[in-house]
């Protein structure tokens, strides 16, 4: 006989369970951007990062390979750290590129190399935060899909004019995606609000780091142009 006090929902399959590919897709991504950096903005040999992101991605994929609905603390942990070793990288590499831009680098002579790199940094940065939001928000995303708590750490549109959402309505990657991108541009919140203190303290963060990238970079390139 079952516990009565164990809940029932961790039992039953997800009803509204995303699909892997796009989390995989922007992990595969952020790792030929690492792969196409230059050597003194990249963390360790070019082969080491995109090496652990690779192995933690096929465990998460071998696990719960087509959608994302097994709940286990092992999978969500495996998930954290993948995005916490993609943070450090990007974190090195935004790190590296201010300070060549300060002090002058191999890349900060030429416009074109200047930019190539730039983008690259900015594009991790963006992917990164992205995956956090992905991971964090409402207890990851094999947790939205068997329940959507009623208080969500992002208000989506969706969460503030219910009218709007379509029936069970849930964030998914391409919502974070594009959260990721428009605070990156916009430097602030747009049409997400953020509602728990880690949400607000992690828009703020990517919205300096943006800042400071885009700020340097744009500012150096005309530089050299000129």
């Amino acid at each position: 006989m079952s516990d009565p006090r164990e809940p029932t929902h961790l039992s039953r399959p997800a009803a509204y369970p995303e699909r892997r590919w796009p989390m995989a897709a922007a992990v595969i991504t952020s790792a030929v951007l690492t792969l196409l950096l230059p050597d003194d903005l990249r963390l360790g040999p070019r082969w080491a990062l995109p090496l652990v992101e690779g192995l933690l991605l096929v465990a998460l994929v071998s696990a719960d390979p087509v959608r994302i609905s097994r709940r286990s603390a092992r999978l969500r942990g495996v998930a954290i750290a993948l995005v916490c070793v993609m943070a450090v990288g990007a974190f090195w590499s935004t790190v590296r590129l201010i300070d060549d831009l300060i002090h002058g680098g191999k890349e900060t002579g030429s416009a074109s190399a200047l930019l190539l790199a730039g983008g690259s940094v900015w594009t991790s940065t963006v992917i990164v935060f992205s995956l956090l939001y992905f991971e964090l928000d409402s207890g990851g995303p094999a947790a939205r899909a068997h329940h959507m708590p009623r208080t969500p750490a992002l208000a989506f549109p969706q969460h503030l004019s219910p009218e709007l959402s379509a029936t069970h309505w849930h964030p998914r990657y391409v919502d974070y995606l594009y959260l990721g991108f428009t605070n990156s541009t916009a430097f602030s919140p747009t049409d997400v609000m953020p509602l728990a203190a880690w949400a607000k303290i992690a828009m703020t963060v990517q919205s300096v780091i943006s800042l400071a990238i885009l700020g340097l970079v744009i500012a150096r390139a005309v530089n050299v142009l000129v």
